[in-house]
């Protein structure tokens, strides 16, 4: 396991940085110091052409604290000017790429990929000097997409900016990190609050997944956002595969430690930062905290998920997936008539007539139920199927 980020190594960086750009902020010209009537666009434009390192830090500072600032409409119509306004120059793309046709060098090469880089790519990466600034970038992609659907404009700054976050929030940069009940309270504040897959009701909930004597839970973080997990796994330490997640989370806690466990069942995994969307940890994540638990306990030998399908109802209600029962044989769709009774799964007839037909139907939802691009409906099926 990696080693742990050290708090006061990183509050130093952060001070020395505040420091810097509070230096810049003296270097400013009067007209672009922070105030009511303040143009963000103004900012940014000034960040593209800044030369100096310390005016630049302190450009990104404000423009970061105004964004935070804006409405959502002030905050679309900013974004907006980021796909609109920080293009690549026409005329110096079409001359370097005359150049390289004319003369395929190196230097050509160079010259175009210079040419058509978006300005908006160096106006993220200044805008990441300011202190803090990595989080406020995050929120911002967030903003972008909610904001972004359909919208032809901000989907080319979402373009931008996932490139440069995929780059930062590279597998080398990230810090795996058990998560146990001697981890800060406002980091375990965070587990309960962006656990995705099986709630948490109370830090007792919490404490039994915590549990040194039969449970595991991993989070990676970024140095850049020292507080803040990016993703986190919860691991139960058994003898046998579950089958079912409720008895795995109502198990009272043990009286000892489990011994020799030949299992690990990965049953819960949340992404804990919307604004990094569609950058993979979750691959990472599961192979690192198998070579650690190995490590640990020898004795296992077996890794499963036991994951949710929370699009199966969605696709059996669809026009596709009632296409799929029509075809099954009357016996089987008179069963699935069970399924609009109420509460039909704590009564056992009921559960025990679906059973068969909804298992068929969900190998059906997982091998053959593809979405528009060709991979599974189920976000969960897309994850552990590749």
């Amino acid at each position: 396991m990696s080693p742990p980020i050290n708090p006061m190594n990183v509050s130093f960086l952060q001070e020395l940085m505040t420091t810097v750009a509070e230096q810049g902020r003296a270097m400013l010209p009067k007209s672009l110091l922070w105030g009511d009537d303040e143009n963000i666009e103004d900012l940014a434009r000034h960040l593209v052409s800044s030369r100096g390192e310390a005016a630049g830090v302190a450009i990104a500072r404000q423009i970061l604290n105004r964004y935070r600032a804006l409405t959502d409409d002030e905050k679309r119509a900013f974004l907006t000017f980021l796909g609109t306004e920080l293009q690549p120059d026409a005329g110096i793309v079409a001359d370097a790429a005359k150049s390289y046709l004319g003369a395929p060098d190196a230097q050509s090469l160079a010259r175009l990929q210079h040419a058509v880089e978006s300005p908006r790519q160096e106006f993220f990466r200044r805008l990441n000097l300011a202190p803090g600034a990595t989080s406020g970038i995050v929120a911002m992609r967030r903003d972008l997409l909610v904001m972004g659907r359909g919208d032809a404009t901000l989907k080319l700054v979402d373009d931008d900016l996932m490139h440069l976050l995929a780059s930062w929030f590279n597998r080398g940069f990230l810090v795996l990190r058990r998560i146990d009940w001697q981890t800060p309270a406002a980091i375990l504040e965070k587990i309960i609050a962006y656990e995705a897959v099986h709630a948490m009701a109370s830090w007792d909930d919490l404490r039994r997944r915590l549990d040194h004597r039969d449970r595991r839970c991993f989070a990676y973080f970024h140095p850049s956002l020292i507080d803040e997990p990016l993703i986190f796994v919860e691991v139960a330490l058994t003898h046998e595969v579950s089958d079912a997640i409720g008895p795995l989370l109502n198990e009272p806690p043990k009286p000892t430690a489990i011994e020799a466990p030949t299992t690990a069942v990965f049953y819960s995994i949340s992404n804990c930062q919307n604004g990094l969307k569609g950058i993979s940890f979750g691959n990472f994540l599961i192979k690192q905290v198998v070579e650690d638990l190995v490590r640990e306990l020898p004795s296992l030998k077996t890794f499963v998920t036991l994951s949710p399908v929370p699009g199966f109802a969605r696709w059996m209600a669809s026009a596709q997936g009632q296409a799929v029962v029509a075809a099954m044989p009357q016996e089987e769709r008179d069963a699935l008539g069970f399924l609009s009774r109420r509460r039909w799964h704590s009564k056992e007839r009921a559960a025990q007539a679906v059973k068969e037909p909804l298992m068929a139907l969900a190998a059906h939802y997982f091998l053959a139920g593809k979405a528009a691009d060709g991979k599974p409906f189920d976000p969960v099926a897309r994850f552990d199927l590749g």
